[in-house]
Parts: structure tokens; sequence; C-alpha cells
């Protein structure tokens, strides 16, 4: 008989070291898929409806974003400023203008005879504009409210160093340098910030040096150092044969409603209208985020017969609510004004559950009697408006702390909570009997390996007493 060695691995102290060496079994192996197939049993169906759920919890954040869009475009159907827009127009030369929702409809003939214009002061000219020129006290009278003094000190008396200082000082002035090209060339410049006649200005100065030859002005007076090369001056109009005086260009309240913008000396006409552009950018805006909606939904909650797939919120209760009411909403009667109807603004519903507009009809509607179409949307004291009605219906949805998708994705969030709590606790589960089956295959594995060792052992002594024999 031929003796054979055992191969079975085992430590100092007579234990397996490796798992299967002393059996010869490949007990890792049988272990693995006991494990596969625990996990396989009781964590795959958890991991399964996991998916299941964040699959439902991301179609609502889809179907929450279109209808947040619908919402957003409701909203301004429900605003009285959409409905009470002006607009207009200027054709001639002079004015241009901007309007408010409290402008008057109507043409106006604007007649611009002047333009406001700020007063400029001007030196005369010195040679250098780096040489001092005394000292003293120059004062600049603004109107009847302002007045800017400066302290002409060795630190600031040239022409620059005067100039900087009246800038520095932050009026209703502002002072410049200019070369005109002559023996004595550089000019100080005083120009007024603001335009009409209240912002005139007085110069006076007190002190010694070529300073005093070279500022003061008063407008009363017949001999001024200063010249006065633009003159302070109101703008001079007339508005539909009025006359208006206005300290500025930009001309405020000589309409309601109305600024006019002062730009030259001519005639213009002002047409002031209702701005029913925005109600039907307004109306176009809501069928475009209606549509969206639509589209949404019929993804969410379509069923494909051919490849049997179905949209994740086919046969949601939640979904079936929001999307009845809000098709119910379109085909509400509004039981007050001129339009019942969203057909009757040419707005109509599809076969295909998506919206249409008529241009010619809701244009027609919007210009002829705005007003009606705002109550429509709006509705009154008494009665709801189609758009009021649905911006109801949306908050219900919609609202941040008691919404129906709120509670619904709440409650989708809580059972993976659960789910979590259930797995770790299926894990934990696996993670003991997995323990067990290796304690007992290791034991196994130590009495086959001692089972081995005795028959190699009894195997050598009866080949030693055949031997013997």
């Amino acid at each position: 008989m031929t003796t054979t060695t055992s191969t079975t691995s085992t430590s100092s102290s007579g234990t397996i070291t490796s798992l299967g060496v002393g059996s010869g079994l490949d007990l890792d192996t049988i272990l693995d898929s006991l494990e596969e197939s625990a996990e396989a049993s009781y964590l795959t169906p958890i991991e399964t409806k996991e998916d299941e759920i964040n699959t439902e919890i991301t179609a609502y954040g889809t179907l929450t974003s279109a209808l947040t869009s619908l919402q957003t475009a409701i909203e301004t159907l429900t605003d009285p400023d959409t409905y009470d827009g002006m607009t207009s127009s200027v054709s001639g030369t002079g004015a241009t203008a901007a309007v408010t929702s409290d402008a008057v409809a109507g043409t106006y003939t604007v007649v611009v005879s002047q333009l406001a214009a700020a007063q400029t002061l001007a030196t005369d000219g010195v040679a250098d504009k780096t040489t001092a020129l005394g000292t003293g006290t120059l004062t600049i009278d603004i109107g009847d409210d302002e007045s800017i003094s400066i302290d002409l000190t060795s630190s600031n008396n040239t022409l620059e160093g005067i100039r900087d200082a009246i800038n520095d000082a932050g009026g209703s002035v502002t002072a410049s340098i200019v070369n005109d090209g002559s023996d004595t060339p550089y000019r100080l410049v005083l120009t007024s910030t603001s335009t009409g006649t209240e912002s005139a200005m007085t110069v006076t100065y007190s002190g010694d040096g070529d300073a005093a030859s070279l500022f003061g002005y008063d407008a009363d007076s017949d001999s001024n150092a200063m010249t006065e090369t633009v003159a302070a001056a109101d703008a001079q109009l007339t508005v539909n044969g009025l006359s208006v005086t206005s300290q500025s260009n930009t001309v405020e309240e000589a309409l309601q409603g109305v600024t006019l913008s002062l730009t030259a000396e001519g005639t213009s006409t002002l047409t002031v209208s209702q701005d029913t552009d925005s109600i039907i950018d307004a109306i176009n805006d809501f069928v475009d985020a209606y549509n969206s909606y639509a589209e949404t939904i019929d993804t969410l909650t379509a069923y494909d017969s051919e490849d049997d797939t179905a949209g994740t919120l086919i046969g949601d209760s939640t979904t079936r609510r929001i999307d009845s009411q809000l098709s119910q909403d379109l085909y509400n009667s509004i039981s007050s004004g001129t339009y019942s109807y969203l057909s009757q603004l040419g707005v109509t519903l599809g076969v295909d559950g998506t919206l249409s507009i008529d241009d010619d009809d809701l244009e027609e509607a919007v210009t002829s009697d705005p007003s009606a179409v705002s109550e429509f949307f709006i509705g009154t004291d008494d009665v709801e408006g189609f758009a009021t009605q649905m911006a109801a219906d949306l908050d219900t949805y919609l609202d941040e702390d008691d919404g129906l998708i709120v509670s619904k994705t709440d409650g989708l969030e809580t059972q993976l909570e659960e789910l979590e709590v259930k797995y770790e606790e299926k894990q934990a589960f696996i993670d003991s009997m997995m323990d067990r089956y290796t304690e007992q295959f290791t034991a196994l594995d130590t009495l086959i390996a001692t089972l081995d060792s005795t028959a190699d052992y009894l195997t050598t002594q009866f080949d030693a007493l055949s031997s013997d024999s």
C-alpha cells in the first residue's frame, strides 16, 4: 500500500488556520454561496423596494417642477398689474416718454421750445496752472439752498489745487481746467450739476493775490470777474397747448403717469394706450406651462402595451387627483362678466390634453375689452376667476408645509427610513448566521483533518505489521 502524507494545515495549537485545508473541501465557496443566497432572500427585496420608492420620489420631483412652472404662470394672470399696464409711442422730435399704469389713454401733442440747461462759468486765463494765486476764501452758492466754501492756502491755491478742492467738496458743482490755446490758456470752468434757473451759481472771493481778479460772479451785477458761458435755463414746453416749465429735461407728472424726457426743440405726438401685449404674453405663458405639465403627466402615467412598460406614477391616486382637478378647472364656467370659458378667448383644449391658441380670437378679445379679460381670470369680490381657482388648487398641491405632494413624498421618505432599519436588521441576522456557519465549517474541517491524520497513522501501522510478518 502506498503511504500518503496529509496536507492539512494546522497551527502550533492544532487548530485549522485556513478553512477547507483540513478537509480538502471548498468551504469558502460554499460559505460565499450561502451568504449570496441569504442576501438574495433577505436584502435584495428591500433594495428593490427602495429603488422603486426612490424612483417614485424622483417622479414626484419632476411633477412638482412642472406644477411650479404652471403656478408661476397662473399667478401672473391673478395679478391686477398684468391688466393695468399702459404703453406709449412717440412720433416726431423733441421728446420720448415712459408711462406707468396710472397714465390715461389718449393722444397728446408735446411742443418743446427750450431745453433746460446747467449754468457754466469760466475764469479768465492764466499762464501756468501751477502758479500760486493768493490766499483767502472762495464761496460758491448754488441756488438758494447750497453753499460751498473753499479756503485757499499755500497747499491748494493753484488753479489745479482750487479745481481739486472744489471737486472734493462734493457739492452740486464740478470744476475743470480748459486750455483755450492762447498765451494765457488755462481757465477754471465751474458747471452746475443740475439744470434750471434754481441751480444758478453766485461766486465770491475774499482774500489777496490774483484770485481776487479771477473769481466772482453775480447775475445781478454788471461787472463780473468770471464769464457765463452757458446760462442756467428752465425747460419750456406745451402739452396739448398748455404751458409747462421744468427745472429739468425730465418732466414728471405734466401728464398723469407719464415721464417725458426732452431731447431737443421740436414737436412730437405721444400716444398712450392699454398694454394689451403684456396680457397676451401672460396667457401664452400660461398655455405653454400647462402644455409642459400635460406632457409631464402623460410621460409619468403612460403605458406601452408593446413593451409592457409603464410610467412611474401610473395608477397613483395622488397624481390622478391632481390631473383630474386641473382638467376640471379648464372646463369650469366663470359665472360673471362677458367671458365664461377659456374657449371664448381663443384658448381650446385638444384631444391630446394640451391647449392651443387662436391668435386672432385672443387678440380680438383682449384688445376689445381688456377689463372683461381681467375679470375672467381674476374674478370679482363675489366670484372666483379662472386663474384664482387654479391658483388655489395649485397651492393645495404645492404648499411646502402640508401640500398634497409634500405629504405624499414625506410618506415615501418615511418608508425609506423604515426599509433602512429593516435592511440593517437583516444584515445583522445574515452576519450572525454566517459567523455560525463559519464556526461549524471550521469544526468540520478540524474533525476531518483529525480523522485523516488518524487514518494515515493506522495505515502506517498496518503497513509496518505487514512488513514484519
